[in-house]
């Protein structure tokens, strides 16, 4: 994906590839601006479109008001459901308030909702494996309308109470990774043997690609920073794999956040994106390591991504 450049000193930023936006941000940021040309300024977004805080505060200076719940929206207003997906009874409750509802939930998260769905409608007791409060899982878990066992861990594994082991289903949070996730799905295996879940396939290729990408490059860098924002998931992970690996890490949404201490006596920085942050946000970074004497940048060949998801109707 990315062409090496030959670095010009002895210091060097290595860049992760891919990093930054996936479709379904791509597409969730889209959905906003459209909405904004063609009906005009307010829109409505329910909760975050996206975890980070570049981005909403330029969609806020385009005419987008976030809010925290429905009651805050005027009836009748345009209002887009973030890239996390919302319950049902988000759903009716706009439909109550008469709103015009795009929908931007990633269509990846909207396959998890089906599969759900389907394994409910099947009379199976559902666990989602992801972090509870996080806004996807919390739409997920509003999807089904049965007992939803929400868990992240091995041992919740082990302490869980099912009715019937034989009529049992799970999915997962799409900002984990297979890698986030093996040790909680060998654990349902193990425990329970005719689980059904879906296949590794499913599992959100963007969130893999990033991740796979950070562990591509711990061997030959001295520090890591992630670009992202404190409440992106899949931003956290990615700082946690640097550390896992041995490495200084740090999360940085703002270039002044990069500390001078941080790169004394690094021969390479590692630099690479959560799926919601943005590149000129990456190059605002690469411009303070820069001024911090980190001049050559060298970017890593990666994983190509080719997926994009389509506009909903009428934008």
């Amino acid at each position: 994906m990315g062409q090496d450049i030959p670095a010009t000193g002895g210091e060097e930023v290595v860049l992760a590839n891919p990093r930054g936006f996936c479709a379904g941000v791509d597409r969730a940021i889209q959905i906003v601006e459209r909405a904004l040309e063609v009906h005009g300024a307010p829109v409505f977004v329910l909760h975050e479109i996206v975890h980070n805080k570049h981005v909403l505060e330029r969609l806020r200076s385009l005419g987008a008001r976030f809010v925290a719940s429905l009651d805050e929206v005027p009836e009748g207003s345009v209002t887009v459901f973030s890239a996390h997906g919302v319950s049902d009874a988000v759903v009716g409750a706009a439909e109550g308030r008469k709103l015009e509802v795009i929908d931007a939930t990633c269509p990846l998260v909207t396959k998890v909702h089906r599969q759900a769905i389907r394994y409910e409608d099947q009379g199976r007791e559902v666990i989602l494996v992801g972090h509870p409060g996080h806004p996807e899982v919390e739409g997920t878990r509003g999807r089904i309308k049965g007992k939803v066992h929400v868990l992240s861990t091995p041992e919740e594994v082990a302490a869980l109470e099912i009715e019937d082991p034989d009529h049992l289903a799970y999915v997962t949070q799409t900002t984990l990774s297979v890698d986030d996730t093996r040790d909680v799905i060998d654990a349902l295996l193990s425990r329970f043997p005719s689980i059904q879940g879906p296949a590794l396939k499913d599992i959100c290729y963007a969130t893999q690609n990033r991740q796979t990408a950070v562990k591509d490059m711990i061997g030959d860098v001295d520090v890591l920073i992630v670009v992202g924002s404190e409440n992106s998931s899949n931003s956290n992970r990615l700082r946690e794999l640097g550390e896992r690996g041995g490495l200084p890490a740090y999360l940085v949404d703002h270039p002044e956040q990069v500390q001078e201490e941080w790169v004394e006596g690094a021969t390479t920085v590692g630099v690479t994106a959560g799926a919601s942050a943005p590149e000129e946000l990456v190059q605002l970074i690469l411009d303070r390591l820069g001024e911090l004497g980190v001049k050559g940048t060298r970017e890593l060949d990666g994983e190509r991504e080719t997926v994009v998801f389509q506009m909903p109707e009428g934008l």
